[in-house]
């Protein structure tokens, strides 16, 4: 169903069904491999027009989910959205690449240069102001509190987020790494296609974002800089998977460890499980209201899913992979247990 609506999300409050229409057909864009894609022109003139408003509602500490796509983040997203203080936009890549040409690493909107990794140096007055008046304007239509971010890339933007909101909560979603893999590969096999621009997956157009993320991520971690040349040549769609939710992780558990409190480590597992208790440690994280309907939404939407058993991987990212899921508390082979 579209803006990922169902009857029980309806049910429970219309308005936020009314809401999340409102998020995908007026402010979220229409990325790669999706329909409707002329739709991206009238975005972006309301973006234009947004940008020239004035500031009609605070954006006060909006709410991030990052992590590695396919891997939970979305379901998150959509629970949390149902709290009574979050506008969920899911995935606004038009909305942040029209403040920062660098942002579109996939290709979805426009051919030029970007970046995987942005700083507090990218996030100049100008980018903040418009993307405050954006936000504000997001609130403003679908008449709502606080802003909820899902875009898992953003965990390689840290620096550039917190300097436009510093008031921003950081919720990074963790999940076993073999699920997350197959995840990908499953997805891009089926969304995948070759248009007259080129092949439109996973990974971009044409391999761009691939490209970005061994360039500007791969080549710069410790434990894999020495190998990113040859692993740029992997083609195989589960170790290319691997690399990435490798780098999201470490990325995740260096900035909690040079920073303890930036970000709220959310284990998708757990929450599977324990929804109720994760998510009020996660309202107490972002300073969020009480809301017990919303906890009740959570509690019949998660379900503990089986893990998916281990995937053989390329020797060149074998190592770092087992060893990052050591780190996390993750078996060897996660359906074993």
């Amino acid at each position: 169903m579209i803006a990922q609506l169902d009857a029980d999300y309806i049910r429970t409050r219309p308005t936020k069904a009314v809401s999340r229409i409102v998020a995908h057909l007026l402010l979220q864009g229409r990325p790669l491999t999706t329909p409707m894609r002329w739709m991206n022109t009238l975005l972006m003139a309301q973006y234009g027009v947004a940008k020239r408003l004035p500031m009609l509602r605070k954006v006060d500490a909006p709410v991030f989910v990052l992590g590695t796509g396919r891997s939970g983040t979305t379901i998150l997203g959509k629970v949390l959205g149902m709290h009574r203080d979050l506008l969920f936009l899911n995935e606004p890549k038009a909305l942040w690449h029209s403040v920062c040409e660098l942002d579109d690493v996939m290709g979805n909107y426009q051919i030029s240069e970007a970046s995987y990794t942005l700083g507090a140096e990218h996030a100049d007055q100008a980018t903040t102001k418009q993307i405050h008046k954006i936000y504000s304007y997001a609130l403003l239509v679908t008449a709502s509190g606080r802003v909820l971010d899902k875009y898992p890339e953003m965990i390689f933007r840290v620096p550039f987020v917190k300097a436009v909101f510093p008031d921003a909560k950081l919720l990074f979603l963790i999940r076993n790494g073999y699920d997350a893999l197959r995840s990908i590969t499953t997805w891009s096999q089926r969304a995948g296609r070759h248009t007259s621009q080129g092949l439109e997956d996973w990974w971009g157009l044409d391999n761009r974002k691939w490209k970005m993320l061994v360039r500007d991520v791969v080549a710069k971690d410790e434990a894999l800089a020495d190998r990113a040349e040859a692993i740029a040549g992997l083609t195989r769609h589960e170790d290319m998977a691997a690399v990435e939710w490798v780098v999201t992780m470490r990325t995740g558990l260096r900035l909690m460890d040079e920073q303890p409190g930036l970000l709220h480590p959310v284990p998708y597992e757990v929450l599977c499980k324990q929804p109720e208790e994760v998510l009020r440690g996660v309202c107490d994280y972002c300073g969020l209201r009480e809301d017990q309907k919303f906890l009740d939404y959570a509690a019949r939407t998660l379900s503990p899913v089986p893990a998916r058993p281990a995937t053989e991987l390329d020797p060149l990212i074998q190592d770092v992979f087992n060893a990052t899921m050591a780190r996390l508390d993750y078996p060897a082979d996660p359906s074993m247990t």
